[in-house]
């Protein structure tokens, strides 16, 4: 929930980890300002600028196909998904929100890796970027949390 109060993490030591980052383009400065506050984060919290990847694919409904092919890969500790799916006149709104969110949670459950899901589904432009920097923020910080956690229970 925007705006939530998400309680505080003491996992947030991202200096050794490494991490990939799969932007969609589709609303481009939307998920620019996504990757922006993103990676600010990740930097923030000791990852270091060689361990991070970055890719772009077209759009959200792409973001799983390269969330697995980084996963098959290996060597990330976590990955993050950003994306921006703004309602319109369709049913392809609901289509592109569900099927890119089933996709993410199925990339990291096959492949029991953390992935911090920023695909943005809002109902237009304002309520996107009125989220776009916390969002991004969110996600660096829920992919470092996570892949400690993982690592400390493994």
């Amino acid at each position: 929930m925007f705006g939530a109060d998400k309680g505080t993490a003491d996992r947030l030591d991202g200096k050794e980890l490494v991490i990939g980052i799969v932007q969609a383009r589709f609303n481009q400065g939307v998920t620019d300002a996504l990757a922006q506050a993103c990676l600010e984060a990740l930097r923030a919290h000791g990852v270091q600028e060689k361990n991070i990847d970055h890719v772009l694919v077209p759009g959200a409904l792409e973001v799983p196909v390269a969330l697995q092919a980084m996963a098959e890969k290996g060597g990330y500790d976590a990955l993050v998904a950003l994306g921006c799916v703004i309602r319109g006149e369709t049913y392809h709104f609901e289509l592109v929100a569900n099927e890119s969110a089933a996709g993410v949670t199925r990339v990291a459950l096959d492949y029991q890796l953390p992935i911090a899901n920023a695909i943005l589904t809002t109902e237009n432009m304002e309520q996107a970027l009125a989220r776009q920097v916390e969002k991004g923020r969110d996600a660096a910080l829920v992919a470092i949390e996570m892949a400690n956690l993982v690592d400390e229970i493994g």
